[in-house]
């Protein structure tokens, strides 16, 4: 059988032969393509290799996970009236803020730029630092809701949590309110399937109206399984709202599961700077269920201008800019005392990972806290393959103990704060439609320092030269390579 095999390629069979030709002119057609993608050049090799070395498997892979851009209608009536309200906030904020630094202003302008959200302000924001905690005050809103709701998730689970809020949002429905919930369909799997159908149903017979982002559908071409909304966003009567880390489910919240609920952050945010959350959400919903909301609703209220400068960034596929990963960056650069960053994942890009390190070798106190076990072994061990150069710049990581750590926070200096659904890693910064609140301001800076402080008193110091057993640092260094497609 080896000798006729052996003789059936020699012998140049014609099946062979085209067999041949037509992985080479695959390879050329889908090394072309991918290049015209103009990614990153390490994501670019690391797809050209992938699918020239597994050319049937490679394509699929390619199909259904690789880049892609898509184009998305911009709601510019929508966006012009938020923008005319936001510059009586710039207004008042100048006049309470007269010596505002530099930098916060040319960070400010540059996050306009890339995404096109300016500054705004806030009477109040609030740190939420559990699920159970966020949960409550999440019903407290929602009971006195008057106008709409607007809720936006990645993971929206039928469980404990999901259907006390599923049932609370039917109530206002029932009342008369316009009720909106999006959700991802790769996030929240269990919510649309058949086993819960009787729950979803009971939601939008009480009539609240229900989209799903980006449904995975296998008859595409290109199903767009990559490209996920990973915001979590509620806006309630235009002046009221929630972003940051946390998902409806069991596994965030602490009222359910005591010892294993994630540790996550989120903020409760009243003010104008809720319009740019608004905003953002009505891009998505139109996206999804392609109807724009009525022009008469009052989704965009006027407020008067409050004393907390806040502005939301936005980022996604739909754009170049990369404006979460460039505000990141940027912040990094500006660092002068400390930078503690929060992430569940650490999987940086190359111009990230050197802003961090510049930052600790100019002798800038940084601190970060990752898991020590994510929900992914092969994205805590990408994360592990970067301690090494890490602490030899400098930079203090630690490992947080017990449960899953998930709260994605960012703190430069003494006036900088960042709080969103964004990790730290390629797929948010490139790949996953996110939403942040940047928050420059003394006081929310040093709420977000102490809960800093008390996460580290859960976490273990990583020692410099840490050792490991071989085969795991292999697996260290085959994830990373991994991490441009993470």
């Amino acid at each position: 059988m080896l000798a006729w095999l052996q003789h059936f390629i020699v012998a140049g069979h014609p099946l062979t032969f085209w067999l041949g030709w037509a992985w080479t002119v695959s390879s050329i057609v889908l090394t072309t393509w991918i290049i015209l993608q103009r990614k990153s050049p390490v994501s670019t090799l690391a797809w050209i290799m992938g699918l020239n070395l597994l050319p049937v498997v490679g394509l699929l892979v390619y199909a259904y996970f690789g880049p892609r851009r898509i184009k998305r209608q911009r709601l510019k009536r929508w966006h012009k009236k938020a923008a005319l309200m936001s510059k009586e906030d710039l207004s008042a904020l100048r006049a309470e803020h007269a010596q505002a630094p530099l930098w916060a202003r040319q960070h400010a302008q540059l996050i306009d730029t890339a995404c096109g959200l300016p500054m705004s302000s806030a009477q109040s924001v609030d740190i939420l630092p559990s699920g159970g905690t966020t949960l409550d005050a999440l019903l407290r809103e929602i009971d006195a809701a008057r106008g709409h709701i607007h809720l936006e998730y990645y993971i929206f689970e039928p469980d404990h949590t999901g259907t006390r809020l599923l049932r609370a949002l039917a109530a206002k429905a029932r009342q008369g309110l316009q009720v909106r919930l999006l959700v991802d369909a790769i996030g929240s799997p269990r919510l649309l399937s058949r086993r819960h159908r009787a729950l979803l149903n009971e939601y939008r017979d009480a009539g609240g109206a229900f989209a799903v982002f980006h449904p995975a559908r296998l008859d595409r071409l290109r199903p767009l399984v990559n490209l996920r909304t990973h915001r979590k966003i509620v806006v309630i009567d235009g002046h009221t709202g929630f972003i940051g880390g946390i998902n409806v489910t069991d596994d965030g919240n602490e009222q359910v599961r005591p010892d294993q609920a994630y540790r996550d952050t989120h903020l409760l945010i009243r003010g104008g700077a809720v319009r740019w959350l608004q905003y953002v959400f009505l891009k998505d919903w139109h996206y999804a269920e392609g109807t724009p909301p009525a022009p008469d609703e009052d989704l965009l209220p006027d407020q008067a201008p409050g004393l907390v400068p806040v502005q939301i960034v936005a980022s996604g596929p739909d754009s170049d800019t990369e404006a979460i990963h460039r505000a990141m960056i940027d912040a990094l650069n500006l660092a002068r005392e400390r930078v503690w960053l929060a992430t569940p994942y650490f999987v940086p890009t190359e111009s990230a990972l050197t802003a961090l390190t510049n930052a600790a070798l100019r002798g800038v106190q940084v601190k970060l806290i990752v898991p020590e076990m994510s929900d992914s072994r092969i994205v805590t061990a990408a994360a592990r393959s970067y301690f090494k150069e890490l602490q030899d710049a400098g930079v203090l990581v630690f490992e947080y103990q017990g449960r899953m750590f998930h709260a994605k926070t960012l703190l430069v200096d003494g006036l900088y704060g960042m709080v969103g659904s964004a990790n730290f890693d390629n797929r948010s910064f490139r790949l996953n439609f996110e939403v942040a609140a940047v928050v420059f301001e003394s006081g929310f800076n040093q709420r977000l320092a102490d809960m800093f402080d008390h996460d580290l008193s859960q976490c273990k110091l990583v020692p410099m030269g840490r050792c490991a057993p071989p085969w795991q640092q292999l697996f260290e260094a085959v994830a990373r390579l991994a991490s441009p497609l993470l």
